[in-house]
């Protein structure tokens, strides 16, 4: 096999989420920002960029991560050609503006839509869809800029074919925000220019683009400490003029980049800003007011994480099973003691079937919540001109979400990208099966954007305890409505009843919280990520045990392709909570008998 088209997808599931399971097409297409786009537009959309990315954009995967980047002394980057030119491709071909709203020259699609896009871009290519960060970055300068800031850059960066940072992290503050010492100058207006030195800056520089837009966290002279006297900056690479047309290089050079593990055709730079000459840029809206700003940022940043974790082990499944189907090695375990017997597909085994359920059953949990996810920001954009109260609703639940969108999807992935490798026993261990950079390429997931347990400390006190825990109530409320409900019928008995227990025990593991929490807030470090992994293991049940219960609806007169499908489902639901759901019992046992033991050991007992 070939990694030069690695990508598997799984089109027929991205559709059973977004026009069976959510029904977009009711609740969300021809309405409102998505008045322009029905079910047909959208199916046409996804099918002709799914190609795209597996028959074209799959092609550089393997170059990105074997020939190097360059940079030269002028500070700037130049990647491997045929990477090059598929993101030039992606440009040309009107993909980067597939998040962004009609208004803007967008195709106007719903959040679960272009995130089903996104799902294939980052799936088949990972490294292209970090040079694509343009439409998050023109999104938030049209929401947060001034007239002038949206004139010269929010069309500019659409049709010319920009590219865009984010810049937040310094080397010695790291994941610590606020610690950040990048210096504004301020000259006029809303004119400031930029110093300082910041570190793992994706697309930070490179030649695919002729100019590049940083948003940049700096602290004003004269502000305060933290993160609250960080303000947000437009900083180009090349100056924009006030006619639109580009002007001399600005100040803002890559003087490094990063050596990785995987992702390796990432540009990673360190960008140094003010030292070879002035790095002038504008305050976003004039105002100051960054961290808020950049969040904007960040939660997208997030939920395409939790998405690119989550096609990678789609992608990986889909070829373990694939080889499965096909390798034969071994007898069937029950004829084992005949010699004779016949050598028969590795699909056969129990241990293998074991490995690829487990595959499948978390994909397609995380590909529900992912999908679960991005409704939410569907119903929030549809209602904020109609019914804001309605619309905050929607945006705190996909806020309570975004942490197990990106904390568990990427632990968990990386944890199952070694059981797809597995599957191929030696083979997996090769590269010319593409499992080996599925890992190297995905494990920057757990890291970037916030670490697992940033995520873990995010969920439990700004999600769960600020508000007394009323969002997550709202949550709760869904799945027991589910449970009376009696989705998934009578095959789903069983896992409804475990379903219900595992409620309780997340109910037993907040009563358990609170208590230690009044103890010593080091509880929440040693129990958060427990708490998040038991969180979103249960949402994945009731996930699986809706999607089950959509498919028994449909069987009735389903083609054969499609009843496999839907019984599938059904198979995988119940795989999913008898075999992972219980581990939800144990984590509320390991939470009730935490101590503080650690913390009381010498340095010299680690």
């Amino acid at each position: 096999m070939s990694t030069a088209l690695h990508y598997k997808s799984n089109m027929r599931d991205v559709e059973f989420n977004l026009f069976e399971v959510f029904k977009i097409q009711d609740s969300a297409l021809g309405k409102g920002p998505f008045s322009s786009m029905d079910e047909s537009s959208v199916r046409d959309i996804l099918t002709t960029f799914e190609k795209v990315c597996s028959t074209e954009y799959s092609a550089s995967f393997v170059e990105s991560d074997r020939v190097p980047l360059k940079l030269d002394s002028d500070g700037n980057v130049t990647l491997p050609e045929v990477l090059k030119k598929h993101v030039k491709s992606l440009y040309d071909g009107g993909w980067h503006k597939i998040s962004m709203p009609e208004s803007t020259g967008g195709f106007g699609m719903t959040p679960t839509a272009h995130w089903a896009a996104y799902e294939f871009l980052v799936g088949a290519n990972p490294v292209m869809a970090l040079y694509n960060l343009v439409g998050i970055m023109a999104r938030v300068i049209d929401v947060e800029g001034t007239e002038k800031q949206k004139k010269l850059y929010v069309e500019n960066m659409l049709e010319r074919k920009w590219g865009a940072t984010m810049v937040l992290t310094e080397p010695d503050a790291g994941s610590d925000v606020g610690a950040g010492r990048a210096k504004a100058r301020h000259i006029k207006d809303d004119l400031y220019e930029i110093e300082g030195v910041k570190r793992f800056i994706t697309s930070g520089d490179h030649d695919a683009v002729e100019n590049i837009v940083h948003l940049v966290l700096a602290r004003p002279e004269g502000a305060g400490p933290g993160t609250k006297g960080l303000s947000l900056f437009i900083v180009p690479k090349f100056w924009v003029n006030d006619d639109g047309t580009l002007g001399e290089r600005n100040g803002a050079y890559c003087t490094n980049i990063e050596k990785k593990m995987g992702i390796k055709g990432s540009a990673t730079c360190e960008m140094t800003f003010g030292d070879k000459k002035p790095a002038r840029g504008y305050l976003m809206g004039n105002v100051h007011d960054g961290i808020r700003q950049m969040f904007l940022v960040i939660e997208q940043a997030r939920m395409a994480i939790g998405f690119k974790s989550m096609s990678t082990l789609s992608s990986a499944y889909l070829n373990a099973l694939s080889y499965a189907k096909d390798r034969v090695q071994g007898p069937d375990l029950s004829q084992a003691s005949n010699k004779a017997s016949p050598r028969v597909r590795i699909i056969t085994h129990p241990d293998v079937r074991r490995m690829l359920m487990l595959q499948k059953s978390h994909t397609e949990g995380m590909r529900a919540l992912c999908f679960f996810a991005a409704h939410q920001r569907d119903l929030c954009e549809l209602n904020q001109g109609t019914d804001p109260k309605l619309a905050k609703s929607y945006d705190e639940m996909n806020d309570l979400l975004l942490p197990m969108v990106k904390g568990y999807c990427s632990e968990k992935a990386y944890e199952l990208l070694s059981v797809s490798l597995q599957t191929l026993g030696g083979s997996g261990y090769c590269q010319e099966y593409p499992m080996e950079q599925y890992i190297r390429d995905q494990k920057i997931d757990s890291l970037y954007e916030g670490t697992t347990h940033i995520q873990s400390l995010d969920l439990l006190f700004r999600k769960i305890l600020r508000d007394g825990g009323q969002i997550l109530k709202r949550l709760f409320s869904q799945i027991q409505d589910s449970l009376k409900n009696k989705e998934g019928g009578a095959a789903l008995e069983n896992e409804r009843a475990m379903l219900t227990k595992a409620l309780g025990d997340m109910e037993g593991i907040f009563v358990a919280m609170d208590a230690k929490l009044k103890e010593s807030v080091y509880h929440a470090g040693f129990q958060g990520n427990r708490i998040l992994i038991a969180l979103s293991e249960t949402l994945l049940s009731w996930l699986l045990i809706r999607q089950a219960h959509v498919a028994q609806e449909k069987m009735a007169g389903a083609s054969e392709a499609d009843r496999n499908f839907y019984e599938s489902k059904v198979a995988t639901s119940k795989f999913f909570c008898q075999n992972v759901l219980p581990n939800v019992t144990l984590m509320r046992k390991l939470i009730e008998a935490g101590n503080l033991d650690l913390m009381n050991l010498k340095e010299e007992h680690f």
